[in-house]
């Protein structure tokens, strides 16, 4: 079981030095990966924009491969995996391109989560399709993992149509890993047929998650995979004591969960965002977690 942490830009400021700081106190600390969020376009805060959800330019989000790609030069060790892309308002060629440059660049440190997104105001900015984003999203995948995995390819889909062209360069295993975000029956299924792993965010430590995990494990089965090569990441919230800490990661680690993120300004459910907003307070965060838990492992 890997152990990661949040990258909490949000919070800590988005300068060179300071994220370059943090990324190397985390793998100093033994952290195993990074985890960054994806924003393009944010709606103005001040608009009232009734009840709708809405995401705005209040928070700060850097590109994950421009990010991940300047990290990847100032650390040795710690992988970084976007939590998650919101793929289908990308143009997925682009996506394909990016993502092989940045896992050569950083020696395959790299995971591409994925998402379909819910914030249209991005994808009318981008000029995609807010509507059909699910299966969409599906081709997408399969675009990106022929690209990763051929000289040359030709597809014709739904959405996409490429007549015997490729990307160069190309990741040196073949593929990025991809992991699907979301909790819906269709991202189980996509997960199931052609991610690598699953990171749902909306179950605590109990007989939902453990429903869930045997399902994705079902679906794998039957999509002909083998479930023990399915990875599945859960996020652990910090402002919670030690002893939750422990029983929370005891639980997942006997869930059979591969991947922790210890984050620490996620907000929503059972999660809790930490009190402080400095990068110190953040550090002091993942450094005490980090030393709790460590027989655990």
């Amino acid at each position: 079981m890997q152990i990661g942490a949040s990258l909490p830009v949000v919070d800590i400021g988005t300068a060179p030095n300071i994220v370059r700081d943090y990324a190397q106190a985390a793998e100093r600390l033994g952290y195993a990966y990074l985890v960054a969020p994806d924003h393009v376009l944010g709606a103005n805060p001040a608009t009232d924009h009734g009840d709708r959800r809405v995401g705005t330019t209040a928070n700060a989000y850097h590109d994950p491969f421009v990010l991940f790609g300047f990290l990847a030069g100032c650390t040795q060790r710690i992988g970084f995996a976007v939590g998650v892309l919101i793929l289908a308002q990308r143009q997925t060629v682009l996506v394909a391109k990016q993502a092989a440059s940045l896992d050569v660049l950083c020696n395959g440190r790299f995971r591409l989560g994925v998402g379909v997104g819910w914030n249209e105001v991005e994808f009318v900015g981008l000029n995609e399709n807010f509507h059909n984003r699910g299966r969409r999203s599906e081709e997408q995948v399969q675009v990106m993992q022929a690209l990763w995995a051929q000289d040359h390819v030709t597809f014709n889909g739904a959405f996409h149509h490429i007549q015997d062209a490729g990307i160069n360069p190309r990741p040196a295993s073949g593929r990025v890993p991809i992991w699907y975000g979301g909790h819906a029956d269709s991202t189980f299924r996509r997960a199931a047929k052609y991610g690598d792993g699953f990171m749902p965010l909306a179950y605590p430590p109990n007989d939902a998650a453990l429903a869930a995990f045997d399902k994705l494990r079902r679906l794998t089965r039957e999509a002909g995979r083998d479930p023990a090569q399915m990875g599945i990441e859960v996020w652990v919230s910090l402002a919670g004591t030690e002893d939750d800490w422990r029983r929370e990661l005891a639980f997942w680690k006997q869930a059979g969960v591969t991947h922790v993120t210890a984050h620490t300004t996620y907000s929503s459910g059972h999660h809790k965002r930490i009190d402080g907003r400095t990068s110190a307070t953040h550090l002091a965060a993942i450094t005490r977690y980090r030393a709790v838990v460590a027989d655990l492992l």
